[in-house]
Order: structure tokens, then C-alpha cells, then sequence
């Protein structure tokens, strides 16, 4: 494993930012780290970077352990944080000059990922000249010049436009295709775009832990249905393949259905056989953001 961590708790305090994280992330895996905002993201990310002490448990980063070993887990990894820190009085090579003397490492690197993230156009620039969408290919080009087996990036497309999202999207996933990527953003677009799975994290714990593609293909549809009277959510259970009813409001129902047979036509039967009128009737698949929302929704 390229990452592997064993209930990892964070404490500030009283608060309890992780609580026993555990999982692991094979070589070559994009994978997506996403929760709300608090719920852990850049703890776990600065805890594997070695920028913050766990308070319990274990971790290791391409074999190197976070706490005995954290050179050489920064030598091997590379780290672009939420707030990007760059020096921006300084210009593109001077400063890519200056961190690729702090690895001690081959001047001749700094050209070939200028090259790799798109920055040759900018390369003469001072660094508070770039759009912001250039400003983060900097960064990226910072944290791929010591030529890292792993990669960890904090919200890495936070206040790009859409044109400037693309672009680093398609970076981020060629990148991917030799290093591992370990990602946090709140873009779900972004993580069906680019990840191979992703891991779920809501109040410090882990609530998910998918491979996208199985995600995708899972059978479960959802359709919400309003009758013209009320329905004993005991009859609609016992519709085939339902596995959840919910009575949203009034005389509105969310069916769950483990089929990927389109159900509509049972549910029109079923309204039909009991003399019911379907006043709205809609079907949809489960998807990220709707698997995102149930699992980290306000108790």
C-alpha cells in the first residue's frame, strides 16, 4: 500500500477533529477524501504530510512511518495545501530554483515541470502577475518537482473558473496515470471526473469508502411519487425490488428500488389497482452528491 492508516485520532482540546480513521490506498489509486467543512479533510492531510502530530494511532506513506520516519515521508511525497503559499514577489523559475535547492535536486527538473503543468507561457512572469488558475499549477509544479510517489492535494481547484477547472482537472488525472493522488475537494463533478474512489468523512469518521465505477453501476434507482390521497407506507413496501419508503411530505413518497429496471410503470399499477391518481411521478439514479448529502446531513 502507498498509504496505509491504522486509527488515527486527532484531539484539539475538548474536540475530537478524527476518530480511529482507518483505510488504505493502493499505488496508482486517484482517490477522492471529501466531507463538509470541519470534518476532518486537512487534519487527515496535514497528519500524513507530517505538518501535524496524530494524538492515537499509525500511519505509513510509501512505507516511511509519519512518526519515526517524517523525512523521508516528506521526501516522498508531494503537497499542495488549501491556501497555496507562495512567495508571489519572486518569478515562476526563481521560485521553482529556489525549492528544487531545498530538495537538493537537478536544476534541470525545474524545466521539465514547467513543461508537465502548462506553465511555459507564464514561466517570465513574477508570481503575483498569474491568474489564480496559474497561480495552482505553480503549485502543483512545486509539489511534483522532487518527482514524488504520492501526492496529496488540498481542495486543489478552490476559486478556479470554469475553464481554469478543466485545465487542472486534466492535469491532476495525467499526473494520476504514473503517481498515486490522494485529493479533497467539495466539487463533485470533480471527483466522478477524476477519481477512482473515494472515501467519505463526516465529524472525524469515515462514513464511505466506494470504488466509483461499482457506484455508478449500482442498481438503485429512487422515484418520488404524489398520490391524490394518503398511502400506508406498509402497501408501498410491499411493491417489488422497493427496499426503502419514505413519506416526504403531504402525499408526496420516495421509493427506493433495487432493480435497474425503470419501476414507474409498477408504481402507475399499483396507483391504477387502488384507484389512485399520480399527480408527479420523476425518477433518478443515486449518484455522488446525493450519496454525499444522506450521509453527511445534519442529525
Amino acid at each position: 500500500m502507498t498509504i496505509s492508516v491504522s486509527n488515527i485520532s486527532k484531539y484539539y482540546k475538548d474536540q475530537k477533529a478524527l476518530n480511529a480513521i482507518s483505510f488504505d490506498v493502493k499505488q496508482g489509486e486517484i482517490v477522492g477524501f471529501l466531507g463538509p467543512n470541519g470534518a476532518g479533510k486537512s487534519t487527515m492531510m496535514k497528519i500524513l504530510t507530517t505538518y501535524l502530530n496524530p494524538s492515537e494511532g499509525e500511519a505509513l506513506v510509501n512505507g516511511f512511518d509519519i512518526h519515526s520516519q517524517p523525512i523521508d515521508v516528506q521526501k516522498s511525497v508531494g503537497y499542495l495545501p488549501e491556501h497555496n503559499p507562495l512567495y508571489l514577489e519572486m518569478y515562476v523559475r526563481e521560485y521553482l530554483s529556489f525549492n528544487a535547492q531545498v530538495y537538493k535536486i537537478s536544476t534541470s527538473r525545474i524545466e521539465q515541470v514547467i513543461e508537465l503543468t502548462g506553465l511555459t507561457p507564464e514561466a517570465n512572469k513574477k508570481i503575483g502577475q498569474l491568474s489564480k488558475g496559474y497561480r495552482q499549477r505553480v503549485g502543483l509544479a512545486c509539489a511534483l518537482l522532487h518527482d514524488p510517489k504520492v501526492l496529496i492535494l488540498d481542495e486543489p481547484t478552490t476559486g478556479l473558473d470554469p475553464n481554469q477547472l478543466l485545465e487542472i482537472r486534466e492535469l491532476i488525472r495525467s499526473v494520476g496515470k504514473e503517481k498515486t493522488v490522494f485529493l479533497s475537494t467539495h466539487i463533485m463533478q470533480e471527483v466522478e471526473a477524476i477519481c477512482d474512489r473515494v472515501i467519505i468523512i463526516n465529524k472525524g469518521e469515515i462514513v464511505a469508502d466506494k470504488n466509483l465505477n461499482s457506484m455508478i453501476n449500482e442498481t438503485d434507482q429512487i422515484i418520488d411519487v404524489e398520490f391524490d390521497y394518503r398511502v400506508e407506507e406498509a402497501f408501498l413496501l410491499k411493491l417489488p425490488n422497493v427496499t426503502k419508503v419514505k413519506n416526504k411530505h403531504d402525499f408526496v413518497y420516495q421509493l427506493t428500488f433495487d432493480t435497474s429496471i425503470d419501476m414507474r410503470p409498477v408504481v402507475f399499477d399499483f396507483a391504477h389497482d387502488n384507484k389512485l391518481k399520480i399527480l408527479q411521478l420523476s425518477r433518478k439514479n443515486k449518484n455522488l452528491e446525493s450519496l454525499f448529502r444522506e450521509l453527511t446531513k445534519p442529525s
